[in-house]
C-alpha cells in the first residue's frame, strides 16, 4: 500500500486506501476494517494525506515530516482522548509545532492516523517528481508565462484597433415631416 493513495474522507472516521474514482465520487477502502465502499463526492470531500501541511513557528511541513519525527520519538503513543497528554507527546515530537494554531482535535487525529499507518505498515514518504520534469517546470514556466501574456495584449490592442478603422460611423436618421 502507497502513502500517495491514502485520503481522509470528510465525515468518516480513519483512513482509506483510494482504490478508484469516479466523477460522482470514489471507491475506498477502510485502512481499520478493509471493507470497500463508494463513497459520493456530494456529501464527502477527499484530501490526499500528501497534500495536508501543518502549521509550525516558521515555515508550514507536509504531515509526513511530522509523522517521521513521530517515528523517530519512538516510546508508545499517548492516549487520543486526553489532550493534555497529546500535546506533551507533540511538545517532545515536534517541539516546532504552532501549538496555538494547530488544535489538540487536529493532534488527536494525527496520533489516531500514526497509530493505524504502523499497523498496516505504511511506508511514510511523499511520492516524488523525477528530476527531470522538475528542471523542465522550474525553466519553462516562468518563460512560457511572460511572453505568451505580453502577446495576448499586443494581439488585443491591434485586433481593437483594426475593429474600431472597419466600422462605419453610426448617424442618426432624419425624421421625416408627414
Amino acid at each position: 500500500m502507497e502513502y500517495s493513495k491514502l485520503v481522509a474522507v470528510t465525515g468518516l472516521p480513519g483512513l482509506f486506501e483510494l482504490v478508484n474514482s469516479k466523477s460522482d465520487g470514489a471507491i475506498v477502502k477502510s485502512l481499520t476494517d478493509k471493507t470497500t465502499r463508494f463513497v459520493s463526492n456530494r456529501i464527502h470531500s477527499f484530501t490526499h494525506l500528501e497534500s495536508i501541511e501543518i502549521y509550525t513557528v516558521r515555515d508550514n511541513v507536509n504531515l509526513v515530516d511530522v509523522f517521521n519525527a513521530m517515528e523517530k520519538t519512538g516510546g508508545s503513543l499517548p492516549d487520543d482522548k486526553d489532550a493534555a497528554a497529546v500535546k506533551k507527546y507533540f511538545e517532545k515530537a515536534y517541539p516546532d509545532m504552532d501549538f496555538e494554531r494547530v488544535y489538540a482535535s487536529d493532534m488527536k487525529k494525527m496520533v489516531k492516523w500514526f497509530d493505524v499507518l504502523k499497523k498496516n505498515d505504511v511506508e511514510i514518504v511523499l511520492s516524488e517528481i523525477p528530476e527531470e520534469e522538475e528542471e523542465e517546470e522550474e525553466v519553462a514556466e516562468p518563460v512560457a508565462e511572460e511572453k505568451p501574456a505580453k502577446k495576448a495584449k499586443a494581439k488585443k490592442e491591434t485586433a481593437e484597433e483594426e475593429v474600431a478603422e472597419e466600422k462605419p460611423k453610426k448617424t442618426a436618421r432624419k425624421k421625416k415631416a408627414d
